[in-house]
C-alpha cells in the first residue's frame, strides 16, 4: 500500500504543475499524504485507480454524511435539492480526481467519477476547489460541474469553490436552476 500511496503522490505533483507567472500555489506532496490518510479513514472511503504501464489516474472519494456536517463552512444556504439528496446519502464527496494524459484516453477522468458515483449509488458528486486554482476550476466547469457557491473552513485561510457533478437525468432536471443562474454558474458566481 505504500508503493500504491507514493506513486498516488507522484501523479499529484505530476498534475498540479502550473504554468509560470501563474498565481495558484499547488499545494505540497506531504499535504497530499496527509489528505489521502485522512480521507482514507472516512466511513465508505473508496479509490478508483486506472493503470496501464503505470498509474494513469485516480479518483477517490467517500459518501457524504447525511447529517450535513461536510456541507459546514458553505456561505450561504445550501440549495435545497443538494440538502436532501445530502439527507438521504445520494451525495459522493470527491477527494480528488487526477489523469495523465492519454491520446487513447481521454474520458479516463469521467469514467472513474461515474464508477465511483455508481458504486454509491450516488445522484450527486461534490469537490472543493481552491479557489485561486483556475486551472482545475475550468476544467471541471467545462466537464459539466456547476459552480454553486463558496466555501471556507473554520481553521483554514483557503476559500473554496464548491462544484457539483449531477448524475442521471432526474438529477440532472432537479439541478437545473444550479447551471443557469446568473455570474457563471451558482450563487455568489465564478
Amino acid at each position: 500500500m505504500e508503493d500504491l500511496c507514493e506513486d498516488l503522490a507522484d501523479l499529484y505533483v505530476e498534475s498540479r504543475v502550473t504554468a509560470p507567472g501563474d498565481a495558484y500555489r499547488r499545494p505540497s506532496r506531504q499535504n497530499f499524504m496527509d489528505r489521502l490518510t485522512t480521507d482514507m479513514r472516512r466511513p465508505g472511503f473508496a479509490m478508483v485507480i486506472a493503470e496501464m504501464d503505470r498509474v494513469m489516474g485516480r479518483a477517490f472519494g467517500f459518501p457524504v454524511p447525511g447529517d450535513g456536517s461536510w456541507w459546514v463552512g458553505f456561505d450561504g444556504t445550501l440549495p435545497r435539492s443538494i440538502d436532501q439528496l445530502t439527507l438521504s446519502g445520494r451525495a459522493f464527496a470527491f477527494g480528488n480526481i487526477f489523469v495523465r494524459s492519454h491520446p487513447q484516453d481521454r474520458d479516463l477522468a469521467l469514467r472513474s467519477q461515474e464508477r465511483l458515483l455508481t458504486e454509491h449509488q450516488a445522484s450527486l458528486g461534490a469537490t472543493l476547489v481552491d479557489q485561486a486554482d483556475r486551472v482545475t476550476l475550468a476544467a471541471l466547469r467545462s466537464r459539466g460541474w456547476p459552480d454553486i457557491g463558496v466555501f471556507r473552513r473554520p481553521a483554514g485561510p483557503t476559500t473554496f469553490r464548491v462544484l457539483v457533478l449531477p448524475v442521471g437525468e432526474r438529477t440532472a432536471a432537479r439541478l437545473e436552476d444550479l447551471v443557469t443562474m446568473p455570474g457563471g454558474g451558482g450563487p455568489g458566481g465564478p
